[in-house]
Parts: C-alpha cells; structure tokens; sequence
C-alpha cells in the first residue's frame, strides 16, 4: 500500500519527502537550519510562480492592443490619405455614368479571354517612362510619422551567412517584445542555485504551458488577431514559428533544470538515473518533450520543402500526442491544455470543416510549359447575410485580393483525402463597389511532388474535378497600404504574379464614388520576371495588354532561362 502511495506522489511531494528523510544531502546536526531554509524557499518559490505566471497573460494582452492601437491608428490615417487623394482626382477627372457596368463587362470579357477594346482615355505606357515624373518636380518633406511607418515597413536583407530571410521591422520588432517578455518572465525572481533548481524547472514549464493558447492561437486560420493586429495569416505564422522554437527551448531547459533535481535530491537517497527517468511523470515529460521536438524538427523549411505532406501529417498527429502527454504530466498546464484544444477544435472543425468549405466542379488545363495547371471555376455570387458578415464568409460569397484558399481533392486517390494545400487566387476578387454578381476563381499550381505532381497527370487525363474549397485566408494589409498612396511598384517573380495581378486590378478600378473606374492621378508599375516565355500564358497577353489599357505601366525583362537572373535593384531604380 505505501509503494502505491509513493508511486502516485507529484515530483514535487516526492522532494520534500525525500528532502525530510535523507535532510538534502545535509549529514550535520549543526546545518539544520540550512535545510529548513531551502525546503521554506522552495515552497516560497513554487508558490511565487503559481500566481505569477497569471500575470503573463496580462502582459501579452497590453502588447496586443497597443500593437491593435497602432493598427487602427494607421487604418484612420490611410483613410484621410485615400480621401485627400479621391478628394484631389474628383477635382481634375470626372467619372463615366455607365462606369460600373463597363467595369462588370471587362471582369467577364477577361476572364473568358476575350479581348477589351481600349478605353478612350490615352495613357503613356512606356517603358521608358518613368513612375514618379520628372526629377525636377518639387518634392514634399516626409512627416515623422511616414518615416516611422516605411521604417516598419522596411524589410531588412538576409542573413550574410545563412541567407535567411528576415521579417519586416514591425514583425521582428513584436517578436522581440514577445521573447523579452518570455524570458524576463521564466527568470524574474530565481535563485540560480542546486538546491532551488526545481522552482526554476516548475517556472520554465509553466511558461511553456502559458504559451500553449497563444502558440496555437497564431496558428489558426480563423482567429481575432488578424482583426485587431491588421497582421495576415503569414506574419502571424511567422510569430507561430519563432514562438514554438522558444518554447521547445524552454521544454530542453525544464528537462535540463530535472536532472538537476535528481542529482540534487534523489541521487544521495541512492536512487539512481534509470529509477528517475521510469518513474510515471518524469516518463510522461520526456514523451511530451520528444513529441514537440520532432514537432519543432519537421517544421523547419528545408524539412518542408522536402516532404511538405509528411510535415502535413506529423503536424496534426504530434500535437493531439503532446497536448496529452502534457497533460497527464503535468498538472499546472491541465487549464492551458483545455483552452488549447478548444482553439484547435474550433478553428479546425467548426470554421475550416463546417463553415467555410464547399464543394465544387472545377475546370483543369495544363499550360503551355507542360508543368502548370490552371484550376478554375465560376458561380454566381450570393446576396450576402448577417451571419456570413459577421463569421467572415466562405468563398462562395467572395474574396478579397491577394487572398488563398486551401484545396482537397478526393479524386486524387486516399492519401490526399485528408491534405489541404493552399494556393493563392490569381483571378480578380469581385468588387462590391462594381456590383459584381458572378465570381471567377482561377488558381495557378505548379507541379512539384505529391499533391501537385498526381494533380498534373490527372489534368493530362480528364478536364473535370470535384475538389473541395476551404477559405477564403488572408489580409488586406497590402492593399490597403497600396490604397493610401498614388505611387507605387509591385515586383513579382514567377508565380508570384498570382498576387500581384488581383491587387493591381482592384486598384486600377478603384474610384471616388464607389464606380468601377480608372483613377488617372495613380502612377502603378509592374516588374514581372518569368523563367520561360512560356509562363506568359499563366496571366495571357489579353490580359496584360487591358492592364496596360487600365494605365499600368510593365517591365517584363527577357525569360532567365535565356538571359538568366536580371538585376532587379537596376529594373526598380529605372521605372523609378
């Protein structure tokens, strides 16, 4: 009966048992005292950290509103930027009475490849023009607060050695300020000595299950962060991954502080190693903490460039598996756990499984390289209600630019009924400005392996397939940031032009009165660099030729299987 007893203790009750009886390794009468002391600083310690912890989710909630403050600070400033830029245009451009049906009536024509007769306004679309006008136009003194968003905004270069892409200052700048706090939060307050590891092992794991909600929170693609922060679902991911790497490296110094523990506590009873990694909840640690770290392994990019759909399967089925063992192993993260896992539920099956999936026939053709498909389908739009505005409607009802979808299909064979792969929308969203009523979805996918490589031959056979839609994600923070200013440059390369090419129609449409027209004062210009000439027909000539029509103006270098790689800073400076 007292084996049982003893095998059910918590680690911590097991301590101050072993602590009473074997006096802490203290053999001397005369070193009492000391015992006492550490055995009432650890019960101080872990108490300390039990109501402490709390606080973090305060702290992480005073970061995200100012950081919604700021958003919502910048989305009333571009508002006054886009209505003195409306305000001066309506000044010197009048707007067409049947502007909105033209609008609906060139969308069609584009999307059923038929050519747009040019529009009557005759604008200079020449290379060798340049975006910005003469050198010699009188140029306006930036305010501080232009300068400190385009410094936000600013994307520094890669890292010299290991080539890296680096995040905007914005979002590196709320890393810093999510692992500033993470760290003054697992060491505030620690005595860093051998008898008192185990309030620094008791800290460091109930941070790691404090940032469990928000890990998976970043991690969802229906979540409110996205509103509040104006952050898309891809530098919210960003913020996803460099959390989860800080906390595996919480799990190694929590397993780190246990072996401190043992050698401390148990190894002087005589209680060897392999006694203190068998026992129940160290047992259930170590498996937790395999489970993120193969978790944390599989999702680094070189592993998802390779087996991208073994990431998929791994990514699901290790973080039931570890929110489990977490679980059981310890009982401080049981209140995490549970919210953790509503989120997932939540964002998995009732928003991605339920509410914004649909199944449809979709039209597939190879293109001319051989190795691209084009999936597309048309429906007519719905009238849209108060539920779809409010839970943030399917695409069935429509997207916005530059948005992606997630992409099932059964026909494909058993191993792809439970993928989804994203892929950006190529084709213009409909616009409610121009009343649009019929949708067209067209996505371009480039063959890799799996998925797309089985897509491929199934394209080469057959013209037809039921897929299902999950979507649509992401922000209109490009756009809008587009929508305050009346000059500007997109540079897409490659397949990159399925999001260049919906922004650029929204915004070459866009006018004062909510009609689909032409807004001559906005200077817009196109880099576009393509490996094969063949990957015009990706976007087609017709549709080029109306964006020039529309006033844009394009630089499309020669093909970089034949000139190879062009200098894109030399390209920018000269549309500049």
């Amino acid at each position: 009966m007292l084996a049982k007893i003893t095998s059910e203790m918590s680690m911590r009750a097991r301590i101050f048992a072993t602590a009473s009886e074997y006096e802490v390794g203290i053999l001397t009468d005369e070193q009492g005292d000391t015992r006492r002391e550490v055995l009432q600083r650890l019960t101080e310690g872990i108490s300390f950290t039990s109501w402490f912890i709390l606080t973090y989710q305060i702290a992480v909630l005073g970061i995200l509103l100012v950081f919604a403050a700021w958003h919502y600070y910048d989305i009333l400033s571009r508002t006054r930027q886009g209505r003195h830029l409306r305000y001066s245009t309506s000044r010197g451009y009048g707007t067409s009475d049947r502007a909105s049906e033209r609008a609906h009536d060139q969308l069609a024509s584009i999307h059923r490849n038929e050519r747009v007769q040019p529009q009557k306004e005759r604008v200079n679309t020449s290379e060798r023009s340049s975006l910005l006008g003469s050198p010699d136009a009188p140029q306006l003194r930036p305010r501080i607060s232009l300068r400190l968003r385009s410094l936000l905004m600013y994307q520094p270069l890669s890292i010299p050695l290991t080539k890296k892409p680096l995040p905007e200052n914005a979002t590196s700048l709320l890393i810093a300020c999510l692992l500033g706090l993470n760290a003054f939060y697992a060491a505030y307050g620690i005595s860093w000595t051998l008898p008192l590891m185990f309030v620094w092992s008791d800290r460091t794991a109930l941070c790691f299950a404090a940032n469990l909600p928000w890990l998976y929170l970043l991690s969802a693609k229906n979540q409110p962060l996205r509103l509040l922060t104006g952050y898309s679902y891809e530098h919210l991911n960003i913020l996803h991954r460099r959390l989860g790497a800080w906390m595996c490296f919480l799990a190694l110094l929590h397993t780190g502080s246990m072996f401190a523990v043992w050698y401390y506590f148990f190894l002087p009873s005589g209680r060897s190693l392999g006694w203190f990694l068998t026992e129940k909840t160290v047992l259930l640690g170590l498996i937790t903490l395999a489970c993120y770290q193969i978790l944390y392994l599989t999702s680094l990019a070189s592993f998802r460039r390779w087996w991208y759909e073994l990431f998929l399967g791994m990514h699901v089925v290790l973080q039931v598996a570890a929110l489990v063992f977490l679980y059981l192993h310890h009982r401080g993260s049981r209140l995490y756990v549970g919210v953790t896992l509503a989120i997932f539920l939540i964002d998995r099956l009732v928003f991605r499984m339920l509410l914004k999936s649909r199944h449809v026939d979709a039209h597939v053709q190879v293109l001319g390289d051989g190795q691209t498909v084009m999936l597309s389908a048309d429906w007519p739009l719905p009238k849209p209600g108060m539920a779809s505005r409010l839970l943030h409607q399917d695409i069935h009802g429509g997207w916005e630019p530059a948005q992606h979808v997630f992409v099932t299909a059964l026909a494909l064979g058993r191993s792809h009924a439970l993928q989804a792969h994203p892929f950006t929308i190529a084709s213009a969203a409909p616009s409610s400005r121009s009343g649009s009523q019929h949708a067209w979805v067209n996505l371009i996918i480039r063959a890799q392996d799996g998925f797309t490589k089985d897509l491929l031959r199934y394209a080469q056979q057959t013209s037809t397939l039921k897929v299902r839609r999950n979507g649509p994600y992401g922000s209109s923070h490009a756009l809008d940031m587009l929508r305050s200013t009346d000059v500007f440059l997109l540079v897409a390369g490659g397949s990159g032009i399925a999001v260049a090419y919906p922004i650029l129609w929204a915004l070459l449409h866009e006018s004062d009165d909510g009609n689909a027209t032409t807004m001559p004062k906005r200077r817009i210009g196109l880099i576009w660099i393509i490996h094969e000439a063949s990957h015009i027909s990706w976007l087609g000539h017709e549709r080029l030729d109306e964006l020039k029509q529309l006033g844009l103006h394009i630089v499309m270098p020669p093909s970089t299987a034949k000139a190879g790689r062009p200098d894109v800073a030399a390209l920018v400076r000269e549309a500049i």
